[in-house]
């Protein structure tokens, strides 16, 4: 079955994902919500570089013209 971007994006509510973002920075979190312009409602946030964490977010919205990817965690 094929699935499109948001029903994807359905299935990783309350999981933790990994944006990219335009400016180059990396960001962990659990997805709480996201609507259509990919604007996305994250808590436990927090800055990665590499594997390590660069500090801690929090509860934060990301802006969608922002983002470059959203990666859901297996």
């Amino acid at each position: 079955m094929v699935k499109r971007p948001f029903d994807l994006l359905n299935e990783a509510i309350g999981r933790e994902v990994l944006v990219q973002l335009k400016n180059g920075m990396q960001i962990r979190g659990t997805l709480l919500a996201f609507d259509a312009h990919m604007n996305l409602t994250l808590d436990g946030a927090e800055e990665i570089e590499g594997v390590e964490t660069k500090r801690k977010l929090g509860k934060i919205l990301i802006r969608g013209d922002t983002v470059i990817f959203v990666s859901p965690s297996l």
